[in-house]
C-alpha cells in the first residue's frame, strides 16, 4: 500500500504537476546509497556529484569551489558572471572566507540573483526588508567582503524592471569573455531557481521552453510554498509569497559552469530532499523536472551523503 496504489480518488489526484509519471520518479531511486553518482548516459562529460559526509563539510567544500571561481578569472584576467542563489546560504560564509585569506578582490564579479519573492504583480519586498533574497546576499556575500566586495553596480537582484535585462546583460559578458557560472540548489519539486515544473505544460517544444529567460510573478507550486514555509519561515507557511520573479532555463542553461548544493536534511533521519536528487540525478532530462537539465552541463553537484538514503519508510 503506497501512494501509487492509493491516488486515484484521493485529494491528491491532480496535484502533481500533469508531466510527472509517478511510478517513474519512484524508481530513479536505488535502495543501494552508493549508487547514486553511477554516471547516467546524458550526463556531461565534466558533470561530477560531490558527496559530503556533513553539513559542515558541505557549506566548506561549496563556498570553496565558488572562491576557487572567482579567483580563477581573476588570475586569468577575466569578468565573472555569477547566478546566485538565496538557498542554500552556508557556503557564503566559507567562501568569503577562503576570498579574504587569499586576498581575491571580486570587481571582476558580476552578481546576478536568480529569483526573488513577490505579489502577483511582480512587486518585491523592499531591499532592506530581512525576508527579501536581496537582503539576505547583502548579509551573507556582500557585506562581509569588505574592501574586497562586488561593487554595487554590479550587482543585479529579480526586482520587475532589472530581471528582464539579466539575458542582455550576461550576453554581452560572455561575448566580451566572462564565464557564466550559475550556482543553485533544488527545489523540492525540481525547480531551479523558482521555474516550476507545471511551466512545461505552457509550451509546445522543449526548445520554446529552454528559451525562456525569465518570469515575473511565476506562480508557484503548493510544495514549493511548502518547502519554504520549513525551510525559510519556521513553519510558518502564512508568512510565504506565493509568487516570485525568477529566471529560467533561457538563463540556468547557459552555464560555461555549474556548482550546486543539495543539503535537505532536517535531523532525527527526517528530510525533503532525498527523492529530488535521485530525481535530478537518475531522470532523463525533462522540462517536467527542471533540475534534471543540470546534469548536462560542466560542473560539480555538492549533496549529503544522507540524502542519498536508503529512502525507506521509518517512523519517528
Amino acid at each position: 500500500m503506497n501512494l501509487l496504489s492509493t491516488i486515484d480518488g484521493s485529494l491528491l489526484e491532480g496535484f502533481f504537476p500533469a508531466g510527472w509519471n509517478l511510478a517513474k520518479i519512484d524508481a530513479c531511486v536505488d535502495d543501494d546509497p552508493a549508487t547514486i553518482t553511477k554516471r547516467q548516459a546524458w550526463w556531461h562529460e565534466g558533470f561530477t556529484p560531490v558527496p559530503c559526509e556533513s553539513v559542515a563539510d558541505f557549506d566548506t567544500l561549496l563556498g570553496h569551489e565558488i572562491a576557487l571561481t572567482i579567483k580563477r578569472a581573476r588570475d586569468a584576467g577575466e569578468q565573472a558572471a555569477m547566478i546566485l542563489p538565496v538557498g542554500p546560504m552556508g557556503m557564503y560564509r566559507w567562501a568569503v572566507y577562503f576570498l579574504k585569506e587569499w586576498g581575491v578582490s571580486c570587481d571582476h564579479v558580476h552578481g546576478f540573483n536568480m529569483d526573488e519573492w513577490s505579489d502577483a504583480e511582480g512587486n518585491t519586498l523592499p531591499s532592506d526588508n530581512s525576508g527579501a533574497f536581496q537582503y539576505a546576499m547583502e548579509q551573507a556575500f556582500y557585506g562581509p567582503l569588505g574592501e574586497l566586495t562586488v561593487p554595487e553596480n554590479q550587482r543585479h537582484f529579480a526586482t520587475t524592471d532589472v530581471l528582464p535585462t539579466y539575458g542582455d546583460r550576461i550576453g554581452e559578458l560572455q561575448e566580451g569573455g566572462a564565464k557564466l557560472t550559475v550556482i543553485f540548489g533544488i527545489g523540492r519539486v525540481c525547480h531551479i531557481a523558482f521555474w516550476e515544473p507545471q511551466f512545461a505544460g505552457e509550451y509546445d517544444t522543449d526548445e520554446e521552453w529552454q528559451s525562456q529567460t525569465h518570469r515575473i510573478a511565476a506562480k508557484l507550486h503548493p510544495l514549493t510554498i511548502e518547502q519554504n514555509a520549513i525551510t525559510s519561515f519556521k513553519s510558518r507557511t502564512t508568512l510565504v509569497p506565493a509568487y516570485a520573479n525568477t529566471i529560467g532555463p533561457g538563463l540556468f542553461l547557459k552555464a560555461d559552469k555549474i556548482i550546486g548544493g543539495a543539503d535537505g536534511s532536517l535531523s532525527r533521519g527526517m528530510m525533503w530532499q532525498g527523492l529530488s536528487l535521485w530525481m535530478t540525478l537518475r531522470h532523463e532530462p525533462s522540462p517536467w523536472i527542471p533540475s534534471t537539465y543540470m546534469p548536462t552541463q560542466p560542473g560539480r553537484l555538492f549533496f549529503l551523503e544522507e540524502l542519498a538514503g536508503p529512502l525507506v519508510a521509518e517512523c519517528n
